[in-house]
């Protein structure tokens, strides 16, 4: 074999092990990314740029080897995010009416019969937090989301967390008090039964669909919130979040009357939580995605997503 051909096989060689070590861990690099997103569109962007900065540092001649390749993706992937923030923000000054992230689609790992490599996956996917909790991330500060991810939902220590930022110990411990202290203000530390979930979605849309104004009544808190997020492309609530049993409650008896007849419900996991996927024949015409109060059957949440561009992943 020529020097010419061994040299290609070698150069061969190193990228088949260079990729096959970024897809061992690309399902954990995405759901990191996304918490740290909340944009599948953003995500997948994020990790692109990650691959290619992990293959050109694997493949550079005389690179020293990487022990924890791992690691090293990780803070690639969580840099790169970070620089990807300030793009989001000048998105989202323009955008139209309350802005929800992307719904992600998430299956129990105990329902698939695909092997164990979807299983896996399907786990690392799953660690994604809820529609309700991404909702409250975005009111942090990117570094304290960043470290809120890291630490809270992955379970990276502050040490850990400081080589992956380039902070010192001291201050992620700051960041990571700072972004604890303002979630659990607003988010409980408790969240209800998944069962209960599914039960309490059901009759919601039961409540809804029929136009039941006194069951919903019966479903919501009076202090429950509702976000529709249409994008100015597609049906929403109004510009601003709606507040209030009695305002939401007039609010959704009213939109059933203008939603698209024949709607076809399927319940899945949208971010680990029982949603509502509504079909207007083989089109995604909304998901439903409901917080409840701790410990109890109300809603305290709504999220209505109708932007088609958020929807067009999960068709």
């Amino acid at each position: 074999m020529s020097d010419t051909s061994s040299a290609g096989s070698a150069r061969e060689s190193s990228v088949n092990m260079a990729t096959r070590v970024f897809v061992e861990h690309r399902e954990l690099l995405f759901t990191i990314i996304y918490n740290m997103l909340g944009s599948v569109a953003d995500t997948e962007d994020v990790l692109q740029e990650t691959w290619l900065s992990w293959a050109s540092r694997d493949e550079a001649p005389g690179a020293e080897r990487i022990d924890n390749p791992r690691a090293y993706m990780v803070r690639i992937a969580v840099h790169k995010a970070l620089a990807r923030q300030a793009a989001i923000s000048r998105r989202r000054e323009t955008y139209v009416g309350p802005w929800l992230p992307e719904p992600l689609v998430t299956h129990p790992a105990d329902s698939l019969a695909h092997g164990a490599v979807e299983a896996a996956e399907t786990v690392e996917r799953t660690e994604s937090v809820s529609m309700a909790l991404l909702v409250v991330l975005e009111t942090l500060s990117p570094l304290e989301r960043a470290v809120f991810v890291l630490h809270e939902v992955f379970g990276y220590a502050h040490t850990e967390t400081a080589d992956i930022l380039g902070r010192s110990p001291a201050a992620v411990r700051q960041l990571a008090h700072r972004a604890r202290e303002h979630v659990h203000a607003r988010r409980p530390r408790h969240r209800a039964d998944p069962h209960l979930r599914q039960q309490v979605t059901e009759q919601f849309v039961a409540a809804v669909s029929g136009g039941d104004l006194r069951m919903l009544m019966r479903l919501m808190a009076p202090d429950v919130t509702l976000w529709a997020d249409g994008g100015g492309k597609a049906t929403a609530a109004g510009p601003r979040p709606v507040h209030g049993r009695d305002k939401v409650a007039r609010l959704l008896a009213n939109g059933a009357t203008r939603a698209p007849g024949g709607l076809d419900i399927r319940y899945r996991r949208v971010n680990g939580d029982p949603s509502a996927l509504l079909f207007s024949g083989d089109s995604l015409f909304a998901v439903l995605v409901l917080d409840l109060i701790p410990d109890g059957q109300q809603v305290c949440g709504i999220y209505f997503l109708t932007n088609p561009e958020k929807l067009e992943g999960l068709t």
